[in-house]
């Protein structure tokens, strides 16, 4: 269910460029719609956020299918902007409750951060398939691609807890039901740390929204090989597997903190060095080590929430987080492209956008520094 509601938000480079050349949308249109897909992604974590610990959760996947459902399968009907704009708010809305509901069942597990890192070693091979398939489909069949994956997690509907294990259902961690056990206390966090981690997420998908919905179309307007790229995208999405068996090794020994700061210092130099221009050597070496980082990012950032809440309501604000983040950045891209600044400023922000989620992380880490050195640095 995670795969199949980030859908496409891992497909929004190919989609975009499908909007443009089977459906005629202008490049400052692309930007609108994917930041509607995007954002109705935030829209319907949000609302799964609010009901997600009272509702059946069953049930409230099933009404989030059948809106994603029926939106993509409306939108086989038209090729009027209008019209696929708030079809495709509507499919994001439904891709936002689904997504929410598996992700804050992921994190309620007994080991979110293996969970999380599972879903997204999964997610790299997901996203290579959908880079390399979709290119070769009309419109309508990208969207149908869509219509069947939201049906086929309804025959997995049985698996899905109906609600958040209570106080009574946990696991009995005092010393009297567990003799000769010695259970660590964790480290007090404060309220504010979930929101503080959402808002560096937000910021986070600024960048990757704008940098994933534009770098094909960008390409296609540089010196590079269009093939090349195309070709270069299915090959950096299998790259991300490396992400994540990295993002393990190092939080193993070095902590999730400091690896962290220094991901978002990187990937801010490798999205700004095409400002200068996009070659064939330069958009190999940035969309490598974009898609690295990205997910190494992920994993630090979804395992964080979920170790600071168990009722779940954090963690289906995740997608929330990511989507409004995705309908931003692609939204301030297009105003950039609208006001004539080209790719060149497109991609200036976003280098500015990881630096800044990088300062939201760094000032959190060195407050926890001096208050709380084992949550700093914890793994």
């Amino acid at each position: 269910m995670v795969l199949v509601g980030y859908g496409v938000l891992v497909g929004i480079p190919v989609i975009s460029t499908a909007w443009v050349n089977l459906l005629g949308f202008t490049e400052i249109q692309v930007g609108r719609v994917a930041g509607a897909d995007l954002g109705g992604l935030s829209i319907g974590a949000v609302l799964a956020a609010v009901v997600i610990a009272r509702v059946d959760r069953r049930w409230l996947v099933v009404f989030a299918a059948g809106l994603a459902v029926t939106a993509n399968a409306l939108c086989t009907l038209t090729v009027s902007y209008e019209h696929v704009l708030w079809l495709r708010l509507a499919a994001g809305i439904g891709s936002g409750i689904y997504t929410a509901v598996a992700v804050a069942t992921l994190g309620a597990t007994a080991n979110p951060a293996r969970a999380f890192n599972i879903a997204l070693f999964a997610f790299a091979f997901s996203q290579a398939l959908e880079l390399y398939f979709l290119p070769k489909l009309s419109m309508n069949g990208i969207y149908l691609v869509f219509v069947v994956c939201y049906a086929f997690g309804l025959l997995f509907l049985g698996w899905l807890p109906r609600r958040p294990a209570s106080a009574e259902q946990a696991i009995d961690a005092s010393p009297d039901a567990n003799p000769g056990v010695t259970f660590a206390e964790p480290p007090a966090v404060p309220a504010y740390v979930p929101w503080l981690v959402l808002a560096a997420m937000f910021v986070t998908y600024v960048n990757i929204g704008a940098y994933w919905t534009y770098i094909e179309l960008a390409s296609a307007a540089s010196e590079a090989s269009p093939e090349w790229v195309g070709k270069v995208l299915v090959w950096t999405a299998l790259f991300s597997i490396l992400g994540c068996l990295f993002a393990t090794v190092i939080s193993s020994r070095f902590g999730l903190a400091r690896p962290l700061l220094v991901t978002l210092v990187v990937q801010a130099i490798i999205v700004a060095m095409l400002a200068n221009g996009i070659n064939n050597v330069n958009i190999v070496i940035s969309l490598f080590s974009f898609n690295f980082l990205w997910i190494f990012i992920d994993v630090y950032q979804m395992a964080t929430v979920a170790n600071v809440d168990r009722s779940g309501r954090f963690a289906a604000l995740m997608p929330g987080a990511q989507g409004l983040g995705q309908i931003v950045g692609p939204n301030i891209a297009a105003s950039i492209l609208a006001a004539g600044l080209g790719y060149r400023g497109v991609f200036i922000m976003c280098a500015a956008a990881s630096l800044i989620a990088m300062a939201i992380y760094g000032a959190m880490y060195l407050r926890f520094r001096r208050s709380t050195p084992e949550l700093a640095d914890a793994s």
